[in-house]
């Protein structure tokens, strides 16, 4: 059994337990990646702050639930790193702070359009059905593909535009290389309750290249639509290499760290060449 996953006051420990169960680091790598699209589009200061705040309450909601739905799989797999999987965790807290989001999440969607709103609210609720149960067929890179995608649409629909063809396409294979790297750490506890999505059925030795294949192919999308200066794409291009080669050689969280880097490299390329 599991023990308390926070200290310190009442209140930090449910702050704590908040930020962890919110999946932070992927949460912020996306909404980061939104403002700097947002910034790409040109948007005005007030939209490109609507549009992150919405992607942001998103976000959280994705990473709540997420943590809430698997509670039950973590305390079986002794998640010690899950602090809902804890004996004591404020599960309410964490019930109310998602259901909380999720109004804000509508609200904030519905107020960048109606085509905007509505593609981000499928782009969360993609996410969702992964939560609910795509992660365990060998469809599980469809939600990622579809959400990361369609995330590129809101910020151009936001501002009265359809996305030019190379960012759902770069953003779409960025998520699913994404998503064969974000289990490779989790997959031993996956598999004993149950779960086996894509990177499962791919197996340890094939994920990480195919993962870095599918973001250097992502990469080259990018490059090839947003066409930088030759200096540019040379520099984006090695260091897109180099993140490639710790996505196959790293262990532990670096090759998904090092996938949020690729992605991040594109996400520039986008600000400067656009």
């Amino acid at each position: 059994m599991t023990g308390p996953a926070t200290v310190g006051t009442p209140a930090t420990g449910v702050a704590r337990t908040l930020v962890a169960a919110s999946h932070a680091g992927p949460a912020l790598a996306v909404t980061v990646l939104t403002g700097l699209l947002a910034a790409a589009q040109g948007l005005a200061p007030a939209t490109a702050v609507l549009v992150v705040a919405a992607v942001l309450t998103g976000q959280l909601t994705v990473g709540w639930s997420n943590d809430l739905l698997d509670r039950s799989r973590d305390r079986a797999a002794g998640r010690t790193d899950k602090p809902l999987a804890a004996d004591g965790s404020p599960v309410t807290v964490v019930r109310v702070a998602c259901g909380v989001a999720v109004v804000a999440c509508a609200v904030l969607s519905l107020a960048l359009g109606v085509a905007a709103g509505l593609v981000h609210l499928a782009t969360v609720a993609s996410a969702w059905a992964y939560n609910l149960g795509l992660k365990a067929t060998a469809w599980s890179w469809v939600p990622y593909a579809l959400s990361f995608g369609g995330l590129t649409a809101v910020v151009t629909l936001a501002d009265g535009q359809a996305p030019p063809w190379w960012w759902p396409v770069g953003a779409a294979l960025l998520g699913v290389g994404a998503h064969l790297l974000n289990v490779l750490p989790d997959l031993a506890d996956d598999a004993a309750t149950g779960v086996r999505g894509l990177p499962h059925r791919l197996g340890p030795r094939r994920i990480a290249p195919v993962a870095a294949a599918v973001l250097v192919v992502a990469s080259a999308v990018v490059l090839l639509g947003a066409a930088p200066p030759l200096a540019l794409s040379l520099a984006a291009g090695a260091a897109v290499l180099v993140l490639a080669a710790v996505v196959v050689a790293g262990s532990g969280r670096a090759p998904f760290v090092a996938a949020v880097g690729i992605a991040l490299v594109d996400a520039v390329l986008l600000v400067v060449a656009r």
